[in-house]
């Protein structure tokens, strides 16, 4: 359970104000139809973050745990550096509308994610808790928290988030993980 409300918890934050949260506003405005947006961020998040998630394993099963260790906490404080630059939306990312709304957005929404920091903590996590479902349950559920409320809501809600205070948040999460790596945390609990 741990595992899967501290991925949830860390993506939905480290969501707020990313380039797959620009994303899903442009969608929003383009299309105008709120369900096949919403339907094909979650296909796609599912697939992107399942890919994620088995990397995530797979690395955990060919390295040593003292290893992973330093990579795990090396990489949640990389994540925590990260999450404090702010994201731009490139035009190759909303150029698909040939797809229709529900294609164009399973598209946009995996290339977009491709090395994405959401993208990058589901590996991590899933290396750390080697529990690549709730992993993936959780990061999934983290982006449509994120993301259905900027779809549903659009530029309502966009400029009302402060941005900084919640990108603050998740890299305070990202290297409060990191460091707790690092100093051994877990060990007893197989991390």
């Amino acid at each position: 359970m741990e595992a899967f409300l501290i991925s949830t918890g860390i993506v939905a934050l480290a969501e707020i104000g990313d380039k797959t949260q620009l994303l899903a506003f442009v969608l929003a405005a383009k299309f105008r139809r709120p369900l096949p947006i919403v339907l094909g961020i979650l296909v796609a998040t599912l697939a992107n973050h399942a890919c994620a998630g088995a990397l995530g394993a797979w690395i955990t099963s060919m390295v040593s745990p003292e290893v992973m260790r330093w990579v795990l906490g090396v990489s949640f404080i990389g994540m925590a550096a990260w999450t404090l630059i702010p994201d731009k939306l490139d035009d190759e990312d909303t150029k698909l509308a040939r797809f229709g709304v529900f294609g164009t957005t399973i598209v946009a929404f995996f290339l977009a994610e491709m090395g994405d920091k959401t993208q990058i903590a589901t590996v991590a996590l899933a290396a750390q808790y080697k529990s690549v479902f709730a992993v993936v349950a959780g990061t999934t559920l983290g982006m449509m928290i994120a993301n259905v409320p900027a779809v549903i809501l659009g530029d309502r809600i966009a400029n009302k988030i402060p941005v900084r205070v919640v990108h603050g948040i998740a890299a305070a999460i990202f290297a409060v993980l990191g460091i707790a790596t690092l100093l051994g945390a877990g060990e007893r609990l197989g991390f």
